[in-house]
């Protein structure tokens, strides 16, 4: 990515996806929380041949919290009730050995035990957790900003997020870290790599109101001090 550019012409176009399509499904709500981390703090993470992602001469680890909504299989219609949930992941930037950038989780917490139960038989690392997102009511004064709070059922990490919105923006970091169309990982032995495709982020920078996480120390990774990027 060239960082001289301007933001305006820095987001990527969306790839076209080969046929056929594994499943469909809208994000809402998306909370981007990212940390810079040295590359070989990444690098024990990353499948056979793929390498840690740089921008600024740096790995960067994301805490990502978001709704997802009306997923269904291949491109029909939402499966009710299980089609939308909630997730929070936490996820490293990659490489592969063609060039190919994609993201690695290193967990994925949902809602729905189905859904988890299905994604860890592809060894895709889901933990079913109980997930609430809260965003300011009128009626509810105590509730200052957006957020996701995340408990485990089974492992007890927890994690709470709750941003708040400022100005838009569109610059190199911000699309470096969320113009992701694609997932390295790991399936019997042997590194894969799984497209997607989305339209560009309408990004707004924040500042956050309120963080507590133990999601990080659960994944094995760490992370110092606050976010240099919250979007």
């Amino acid at each position: 990515m060239d960082q001289r550019s301007n933001a305006e012409s820095l987001w990527p176009d969306p790839p076209e996806l080969p046929p056929p399509a594994i499943m469909d499904q809208r994000w809402t709500d998306a909370i981007f929380l990212h940390w810079r981390i040295p590359e070989n703090a990444a690098a024990r993470f990353m499948p056979p041949g793929v390498q840690p992602d740089l921008f600024d001469s740096s790995s960067w680890v994301g805490l990502i919290g978001f709704r997802i909504q009306n997923a269904g299989i291949g491109r029909g219609p939402g499966i009710p009730y299980l089609g939308s949930f909630s997730e929070v992941n936490v996820r490293l930037y990659s490489r592969g050995p063609d060039g190919t950038r994609g993201v690695v989780f290193l967990s994925l917490d949902r809602n729905r035990l189905p859904v988890v139960l299905a994604a860890r038989a592809a060894e895709i690392p889901y933990v079913w957790s109980r997930i609430r997102y809260s965003q300011p009511r009128p009626d509810s004064p105590d509730v200052e900003a957006a957020g996701y709070s995340v408990r485990r059922l089974r492992q007890g990490a927890r994690s709470t997020v709750v941003p708040q919105s400022d100005a838009t923006v569109d610059d190199p970091l911000s699309v470096f870290l969320t113009a992701t169309f694609g997932m390295h990982g790991t399936f019997r032995g042997r590194s894969i790599y799984i497209p997607n495709t989305h339209k560009p982020w309408p990004l707004c920078t924040a500042k956050l109101h309120h963080l507590k996480d133990e999601l990080f120390a659960s994944a094995g990774i760490s992370a110092s001090g606050p976010p240099e990027s919250v979007l």
